[in-house]
C-alpha cells in the first residue's frame, strides 16, 4: 500500500468519525438518544489516533516541511478537514507513490527514519506494535473519561 493511499484512507476515516460522532451529539442535544454518544466517541477517538500515526509516517516518508505535518495533524482536531488537507497535498504531488524507506530503498539518516525502515521491513510485527500501542492509549483515554464532562 502507497502512502498516499494510506493516508487518503485514514483522511476519509477521520471524516467520516466525525460525521458520526456529530451526529450522536446533535442526537443527544436534542433529546433523541444519547446511547450513540460512547460508541461513534469510541470509534472516532481510535481513528483520531491512527491517523494521527499515520500522518506522522507519512510527514517522515514525504519530507514534509515541519508547518506542513503539524498543518496535517491539527486537521484532525478540526470536524471534516483531513480530506481536504489530503486533496491539497495530493494535488501538489506531497504524497509519495512509494515508501522510500522501504526493502531496497533509501538508507536511513536518522532515528525516526531507521524506525520507520524497521517498521516498512517489518509490518507484521509493527501492526502488532502499532495495534498493541494505539490500544493502550486508547484505552488510557477511556479510562480518564471524556474531555467534557456531562453537565
Amino acid at each position: 500500500m502507497s502512502p498516499r493511499l494510506l493516508f487518503r484512507i485514514f483522511a476519509f476515516a477521520e471524516l467520516v468519525t466525525w460525521a458520526g460522532l456529530i451526529t450522536a451529539l446533535v442526537l443527544r442535544g436534542t433529546g433523541v438518544s444519547e446511547a450513540l454518544v460512547a460508541p461513534a466517541g469510541g470509534v472516532h477517538g481510535f481513528v483520531f489516533l491512527s491517523y494521527c500515526v499515520i500522518t506522522v509516517f507519512v510527514w517522515v516518508n514525504d519530507r514534509w516541511s515541519f508547518g506542513t505535518g503539524v498543518l496535517g495533524l491539527v486537521t484532525a482536531v478540526v470536524p471534516f478537514a483531513t480530506l481536504p488537507f489530503e486533496l491539497v497535498m495530493d494535488h501538489r504531488g506531497k504524497l509519495g507513490r512509494s515508501w522510500r524507506l522501504g526493502a531496497g530503498g533509501e538508507q536511513p539518516r536518522n532515528f525516526i527514519e531507521r524506525v520507520q525502515a524497521w517498521v516498512l521491513r517489518h509490518p507484521w510485527w509493527s501492526l502488532v506494535i502499532l495495534a498493541a500501542g494505539v490500544t493502550a492509549v486508547f484505552s488510557l483515554l477511556l479510562w480518564m473519561g471524556p474531555p467534557i464532562p456531562k453537565s
